[in-house]
């Protein structure tokens, strides 16, 4: 039987995504269990191999058909002196973006059989004129998939998410029950397909004390969050809450729960990264594809000096090929 094709993206080529790419070439235990095949340039791997004391990736194509073996597929969009390793650049930005499509492109045709992707500059990314704010949105968009969410995985703590990438003045505006209801059907077929059982889930509530029968707040958890527990209960989904969310991650319920549902992207992502920062992955549910990503950032003040931790991204890879089975 082949092992699963999956395409790992760079991210951005002033980050530590190339680095990370390099030494998950070099992983024995990921090269046991699928085809790697990374989307990104040579020139940028070459230069991460140079400025990290890393080797060269030993096997280089420019067309996926090309790809046999674990190898960089080369795209050609940004040369070594386009940019300095660290430095936010409209280049780059526009180089991690077509990565992204590309290997989405490759998914939806069905010839990788998941996305890996490393970690994209938001800042980069707008400087290039793409219109999306992150990794979620575009594929979204690219996938014309209406009811996608993120899913932060780790064996310590794993979360999904109402709202991700907005200010907080904008969060109780786009609650809604039908995203409520979305967002918690997608994290119980996920969590189910990766559990192999009915799981259990639990809600945060959007306000300190989750509203403290509306003495804070306006009553988001009466009127919008409460509502929409009810229906999924009403579907079969085990799940409790509303819960204050300085309560949800305590020890023992993280023991009892296998998923935490957030309203907004800090309140996850906070007690996720304290706890499982080198193990998380994030993954999106609702897509035609499968698509897991690292849980950091481009972590531009270390890029190009040898240190970025892998773990991520193994774990990454990891994940899409198990969601592959």
């Amino acid at each position: 039987m082949s092992l699963p094709r999956i395409a790992v993206t760079t991210g951005d080529p002033a980050g530590i995504g190339p680095e990370v790419c390099l030494k998950l070439l070099a992983n024995p235990e990921v090269l046991e269990i699928c085809q790697p095949i990374i989307f990104g340039d040579a020139s940028v791997l070459n230069k991460a191999a140079e400025e990290c004391g890393l080797p060269r990736p030993e096997k280089v194509v420019h067309r996926l058909e090309e790809a046999t073996e674990a190898c960089v597929l080369d795209f050609k969009k940004i040369a070594a002196n386009d940019y300095m390793t660290g430095c936010i650049n409209a280049a780059t930005g526009h180089a991690g973006y077509h990565y992204v499509t590309e290997a989405i492109d490759a998914a939806l045709a069905k010839n990788v059989d998941a996305v890996t992707t490393g970690p994209l500059n938001k800042e980069a990314l707008r400087m290039a004129d793409v219109p999306f704010p992150g990794h979620t949105e575009i594929f979204a968009d690219r996938t014309q998939s209406e009811r996608a969410c993120m899913l932060q995985y780790s064996e310590e703590v794993r979360c999904v998410f109402v709202t991700t990438h907005v200010g907080y003045a904008e969060v109780p505006h786009l609650l809604s029950q039908e995203r409520i209801i979305d967002v918690i059907e997608l994290a119980s077929e996920a969590m189910e397909r990766i559990r192999k059982r009915k799981p259990r889930l639990l809600c945060c509530g959007l306000n300190p004390h989750a509203g403290e029968n509306g003495l804070f707040g306006n009553r988001e958890e009466e009127q919008i969050i409460i509502p929409a527990l009810e229906k999924v209960r009403e579907r079969g989904i085990d799940i409790t809450g509303p819960l204050p969310p300085d309560t949800t991650f305590l020890p023992a319920r993280r023991k009892e729960y296998d998923c935490v549902v957030c309203m907004y992207h800090d309140q996850g992502h906070i007690p996720l990264k304290a706890l499982a920062f080198d193990e998380a992955v994030n993954t999106t549910l609702g897509l035609p594809i499968i698509r897991t990503s690292v849980d950091h950032g481009t972590a531009l003040d270390i890029a190009g000096q040898g240190i970025a931790n892998p773990n991520s991204l193994v774990e990454a890879v990891k994940l899409a090929v198990k969601l592959s089975k």
